[in-house]
């Protein structure tokens, strides 16, 4: 298994809409190929291609009070071209 480097790490509250609108900006990005995140932790831009892995998953977990998580992630490697599986989002 290789090393994992975080290039760029970014966690801040803001309400359901902006959530919803930085959402919109980054799927904007991710369709035209190409994305550039920018914070206090510096600059990284991604070229993403054609064809990624979409992963989705809800979670919860349980202590003081009961936290709900929702996760997106996009991943490929260099050259890779993985099927399409379907999931739907209703």
């Amino acid at each position: 298994m290789g090393r994992e480097t975080v290039l760029f790490k970014s966690e801040e509250r803001k309400s359901a809409a902006e959530a919803a609108a930085v959402l919109r900006t980054i799927a904007d990005r991710i369709e035209s190929g190409q994305i550039t995140l920018t914070g206090q932790g510096g600059e990284v831009s991604l070229v993403i291609p054609p064809q990624v892995t979409l992963e989705i998953k809800a979670e919860e977990e349980e202590g003081r009070t009961l936290k709900r998580s929702l996760e997106i992630e996009l991943e490929w490697a260099e050259g890779d071209t993985g099927p399409d599986t379907g999931v739907k989002i209703g």
